[in-house]
């Protein structure tokens, strides 16, 4: 029996309606933008596996870096202990950071480093004695699937069986040029009562709400006002950090800088799971007490995990040696996606540093459920292509490392998928 009937047999797949489902695609080996399925069939990884994937899949300088670490030490709880691998990645991290970070909290994925950064606002305001309960979100927005996180995101059929159990949260539209006094007028509004503890958001582009993307100048804007009033900023960069928009994270886009940043996904590479919350050092002074109780009690079993963090460091490394490859990727990805424009079945082409994304019209409107997606789904992976559309819209996300025929190729089926619409 191959990989994929074994699989049938006891496998539950996120975000898969397994009654619909044709069955998983067992992939046996990666090799920068490529994986190989069981029976050698290759694909071209262009969303980075889940946004993942920073230096492509095997990547010898990550590997060698944690084979290395697997011989001295696997993991150690965190409670009381350190260890050289999350002490040299948090001295990474807080160099590559804006300057008003301060300390490091270590979790597991991006929505535990999310429910963190939340839980860790809300005891700030709590430690100091100030009754503020207040969160504002933006529209559409998607944070994660744990409890906090899905309060913090848009409601609908993601969360709807559990909507009774999230926490109120003060939704304002996404801004742009048409809208945005009305939306700066609705944010000062909220805040004015002086009972706001947190603003969180995805900087600059909301990914799976089908790559939205706004301008630094508007939420630069909004940030500002925020803390003039006391409200904590949280930056959502789970997607958008470590290179995604051109530049290392999102927030070095813009003058105001938030108080806390959320981080995961390509922290690792794309090689291990890990979470990371970062904060001003006034938001830590708030947890230094004489009163056990101020204690930020929030952990899990591999927190700071070494061979985690390993990744981490060894993808920083290849982050800070990277500068060009990116600033080819993103002229690349421009080049390379303008041809889309003429195509009369594309709308809205976008582009954020690395990342492209266009909506396919199709008159059915645009959103996650737009029923054009398994077909083009489908399609993409019978040419050998990777690519996940959110509903109508389809975007290009691939690992830095992509290379130039292998790009084309990618740009050559979304035409061929296209023009069979």
């Amino acid at each position: 029996m191959n990989l994929s009937d074994r699989d049938k047999q006891y496998i539950w797949h996120p975000f898969t309606q397994h009654q619909a489902d044709k069955g998983a695609i067992a992939i046996v080996r990666g090799e920068g933008a490529l994986l190989f399925d069981e029976n050698g069939k290759e694909y071209i990884d262009a969303i980075s596996s889940w946004w993942t994937n920073l230096f492509g899949h095997a990547n010898p300088h990550i590997a060698q870096k944690i084979k290395e670490q697997v011989d001295v030490l696997e993991h150690v709880i965190f409670a009381g202990f350190t260890h050289q691998p999350a002490v040299e990645l948090s001295e990474k991290l807080i160099r590559i950071l804006p300057e008003n970070q301060s300390k490091v909290f270590f979790s597991d994925n991006g929505s535990t480093c999310v429910e963190v950064a939340l839980k860790m606002a809300i005891q700030f305001w709590h430690n100091t004695g100030i009754q503020k309960k207040k969160v504002i979100a933006f529209k559409n927005a998607y944070h994660g699937d744990t409890f906090g996180s899905m309060s913090v995101g848009a409601r609908g059929v993601f969360n709807e069986p559990f909507e009774s159990f999230l926490f109120d949260v003060e939704f304002i539209e996404l801004p742009s040029k048409e809208n945005f006094e009305q939306v700066l007028q609705r944010f000062t509004d909220l805040i004015q009562n002086k009972d706001v503890a947190v603003f969180i958001f995805e900087p600059l582009i909301q990914g799976s709400a089908g790559m939205l993307m706004y301008e630094a100048e508007y939420l630069d804007q909004l940030i500002k006002l925020a803390q003039e009033n006391s409200v904590i900023c949280v930056a959502d960069e789970v997607m958008t950090g470590f290179g995604r928009t051109g530049k290392n994270f999102a927030c070095d886009h813009l003058q105001n800088k938030p108080d806390i940043f959320c981080l995961s996904k390509g922290i690792t590479g794309g090689f291990l799971p890990l979470g990371v919350t970062t904060c001003t050092q006034k938001i830590y002074e708030a947890f230094l007490s004489e009163d056990a109780k101020k204690t930020f009690f929030h952990g899990h079993s591999y927190t700071g995990n070494p061979l985690a963090c390993t990744a981490g460091n060894a993808s920083i490394e290849l982050l800070q040696s990277s500068e060009k490859l990116l600033k080819d990727l993103v002229v690349l990805q421009k080049k390379m996606s303008e041809g889309l424009r003429k195509n009369a079945k594309v709308e809205n082409l976008r582009q954020l540093g690395t990342i492209v994304a266009f909506d396919i019209q199709t008159n059915k409107g645009n959103g996650y459920f737009n029923d054009i997606k398994s077909s083009i789904y489908n399609n993409f992976i019978e040419r050998g292509i990777l690519l996940r559309p959110l509903g109508n819209t389809v975007y290009i996300m691939p690992p830095y490392i992509i290379t130039l025929d292998q790009l084309q190729k990618v740009y050559m089926e979304i035409e061929e998928v296209l023009n069979m619409l």
